[in-house]
């Protein structure tokens, strides 16, 4: 294995895993900045409500984009690392 394929293989690994942290981070984003912007205009500042909905999020959207995770990982995997072990 080249210095090249390595470091492409690792560029392309990287990539994927931006990819797919991609919806996870922008529900907890948006969810963050929605309570936020609740407690500011209600002014209630309790720090646990901030948890509970953050966590719902992430995990509905993690649940809906399972398959796209999934498919990305698998197809990076039987495209990229299984021929390199392989030695294709």
């Amino acid at each position: 294995m080249t210095e090249f394929v390595f470091y492409d293989t690792l560029r392309q690994g990287l990539w994927i895993a931006v990819i797919i942290s991609i919806p996870i981070l922008t529900a907890a984003l948006v969810t963050g900045v929605a309570i936020g912007l609740f407690q500011a205009l209600t002014s209630v500042q309790e720090m646990t409500l901030t948890f509970v909905p953050k966590l719902a999020a992430i995990l509905i959207v993690f649940w809906m984009s399972m398959a796209f995770m999934t498919e990305t990982l698998t197809s990076f995997f039987t495209g990229r690392i299984v021929p390199m072990i392989a030695g294709i």
